[in-house]
């Protein structure tokens, strides 16, 4: 999926939202903002949005320093996520449908996603996951991804964000009986889930956790490490969270469901549906 110009405004406050979290120094953030304009006026429409996104945040971590502006915020989703996952794991198990519900809060958790806003706390979590727990899902997608997991031989699952992947964890105690192994970013961007989230989330103890080797926010295979692109290759479903990996996977060959919840309007147009609704759909299959 390639940029639209609705992305460069969001590119740029992206800038200044990760410049505020990390210097208050007003000659400091005026530089950046600067270098992304300028970074921006070079780049080609002919790529996606998370490429970019990976140039810009590049700019703010080289000219401030700090390798990982988003620290403090993944710790503090994480923390969130952790106090709500117990009373959410009663709800999937008094629930009729638990695999749906798990997967519903999955995709909850997507809401916990910096590289839309700067203003995410346990209210905005607790009224996603109000939301998506009510909001009409396509149950023949559910059906389908179903059937592929009973065929599937191995599974590899996409995480997104930091403090999503505590809901993540919740569909996946719901896979145990299937291959699965889970993969995160390399290196830090923007709030993305690393190895250490995995690890705060407990993913670990449960199925095999890898990163992907790169500081992309979403999965441009060319640029991921050897090692992923083999185990990409040789995954015969593969379980796509959020918008950066649809953004980056909308045109792969591969058999790809993607789970989201759409929050911009260049997704909404692409995938066909509004800003608001929770996505679950395999790669190729267009509402009309």
């Amino acid at each position: 999926m390639k940029i639209a110009l609705e992305c460069i405004p969001c590119f740029v406050r992206q800038a200044f939202e990760a410049a505020a979290l990390v210097t208050s120094d007003h000659k400091l953030r005026e530089w950046i903002l600067r270098e992304t304009l300028s970074t921006l006026h070079e780049k080609s429409f002919d790529t996606t949005p998370p490429s970019i996104g990976r140039d810009i945040h590049s700019i703010v971590k080289t000219l401030t320093g700090n390798n990982d502006p988003y620290a403090r915020v993944k710790r503090e989703s994480n923390t969130i996520a952790l106090n709500l996952a117990a009373s959410l794991k009663d709800h999937i198990k008094n629930s009729s449908d638990p695999f749906e519900t798990a997967l519903r809060l999955a995709i909850a958790g997507n809401i916990i996603d910096y590289g839309q806003g700067d203003r995410i706390d346990e209210k905005t979590i607790q009224h996603s996951i109000s939301q998506c727990l009510n909001q009409p899902i396509e149950r023949d997608s559910i059906e389908e991804l179903k059937e592929e997991l009973s065929r599937a031989s191995n599974i590899l699952y996409l995480a997104d964000n930091a403090g999503e992947i505590v809901f993540d964890r919740l569909l996946i105690d719901e896979l145990k009986q299937y291959p699965v192994s889970l993969a995160v970013r390399g290196r830090p961007i923007i709030n993305d889930a690393l190895m250490e989230d995995a690890a705060a989330a407990g993913i670990d103890k449960v199925v095999e956790v890898i990163d992907n080797g790169t500081d992309i926010p979403g999965t441009i295979i060319e640029e991921c490490s050897p090692e992923f692109r083999e185990r990409f290759a040789h995954s015969d479903l593969i379980i796509s969270k959020g918008q950066g990996n649809y953004e980056t996977l909308s045109d792969s060959p591969h058999k790809i469901f993607f789970l989201l919840k759409v929050k911009c309007p260049v997704i909404s147009r692409d995938i066909g549906c509004r800003e608001g609704d929770i996505v679950v759909r395999k790669k190729g299959r267009i509402r009309s």
